[in-house]
């Protein structure tokens, strides 16, 4: 998995940094962010479109023209709209998820901002969500956005990763190290 995640990542910087260099350049790039939004939730919320972008089965003209069709009843015009017809020109939607991933975090940057993975046994509430933005923007001196995700099999606790930096203070990880301790001891 890893070593599909930093192939896509190879294919997928490139085409971001373009993007947001042309975003910059026309001051739009929370537009274009807004517009890649829209896409990703589509992509997140439809698992058969999110299979059509990955399918080797479906040629690359089969995909241009569903695309085009699918950019021009939603309308969509600008640098979102075009960037994704040259994606699929050039046969890469497989790697669009990862591009906009990229464009996302090059944003952020752009803006000050460091974005944190958050993972929980339960949906943190907005309260919780400010204090931990909070609290991380004191330690870390910047502006952070959190992604929030959910996992039931930490039990309680958080794990928080901010770039290279992980915090694990979930209960599973405390459990399974009182675990090979206890081993350790018998």
């Amino acid at each position: 998995m890893s070593a599909q995640n930093s192939v896509l990542t190879q294919i997928a910087r490139p085409y971001a940094s373009a993007l947001f260099d042309l975003a910059r350049d026309a001051k739009d790039v929370a537009g274009v962010e807004k517009g890649l939004d829209g896409l990703s939730k589509l992509i997140n919320d439809s698992a058969e479109f999110a299979a059509f972008l990955k399918s080797p089965v479906i040629s690359g003209e089969e995909k241009e023209q569903v695309i085009a069709a699918l950019l021009a009843k939603a309308k969509a015009k600008g640098l979102v709209a075009n960037f994704v017809s040259l994606v699929a020109k050039n046969g890469r939607l497989f790697a669009l998820p990862a591009m906009i991933n990229q464009f996302k975090a090059l944003a952020a940057e752009d803006r000050g901002e460091v974005h944190a993975e958050v993972t929980s046994a339960q949906p943190l509430s907005k309260a919780h969500q400010d204090s931990l933005a909070a609290a991380l923007k004191k330690k870390i001196g910047k502006d952070v956005t959190l992604e929030q995700h959910v996992d039931a099999d930490l039990i309680g606790g958080l794990i928080v990763k901010v770039g290279s930096q992980m915090i694990d203070s979930s209960l599973k990880t405390k459990l399974t190290a009182m675990k090979i301790a206890m081993k350790e001891v018998g």
